[in-house]
This record gives C-alpha cells, sequence and structure tokens, in this order.
C-alpha cells in the first residue's frame, strides 16, 4: 500500500473486498463498486449464469464492450469533426482568395 493509500472495505455481490485507496478516489471507487454491484446482479437475476467468477467475468465483458463501443463513437466523431473543420478551412481560403482578387 502506498502512504496516502488507506484500506476501503467494499460490498460486491454480497461479498466484502478489501481495497486500497488513496482518500480522495474514495468516492469515485464507492460510486464503481455501486455499478459493478448493479450489473453484477443484473446478471445473476436473468438467471443464465450461474457462479460468482463467471457473473464477474460476464460483468467485465460487458463493460469492456460497452467502453470500446463509446471509444470507437469518440473516434468516428473526432474524424468526421476533423473533416468538417477541413471543409470549413477551404471554404474561407476560397472567401479570401476571391475577396482579395476583387480588391487587386
Amino acid at each position: 500500500m502506498k502512504q496516502d493509500s488507506m484500506p476501503v472495505i467494499v460490498h460486491i455481490l454480497d461479498k466484502d473486498y478489501r481495497v486500497s485507496c488513496e482518500p480522495s478516489d474514495k468516492e469515485s471507487l464507492l460510486e464503481s463498486v455501486k455499478f459493478l454491484d448493479e450489473k453484477m446482479r443484473e446478471i445473476r437475476s436473468s438467471g443464465k449464469v450461474i457462479g460468482t467468477d463467471r457473473i464477474a467475468v460476464m460483468a467485465a465483458l460487458n463493460l469492456a464492450h460497452e467502453l470500446l463501443g463509446q471509444q470507437t463513437q469518440k473516434e468516428s466523431s473526432s474524424q468526421n469533426a476533423g473533416k468538417r473543420i477541413k471543409a470549413l478551412q477551404n471554404k474561407i481560403e476560397i472567401a479570401l482568395n476571391s475577396t482579395n482578387q476583387l480588391e487587386l
């Protein structure tokens, strides 16, 4: 454990876990624990997955899938924004060039 770290007991799917975190991260950790516990409970209540380990793996896979999907969407949005900016720059250059030619 780091010197700044403190032990925090968290409760996920009816089990307690001791996790080390910095005091400034405790609130974020507890929000993450609540989110994960809810996801794991949803999977368990579906009745399709049995066993805490399997439920944890399915929750991790679902969360990883969502995260990767959001990253892909973010990258796509960034690319689209870049294309739109270039198009606007071209239009501005064309407008400035035609204005300069009118002044001559």
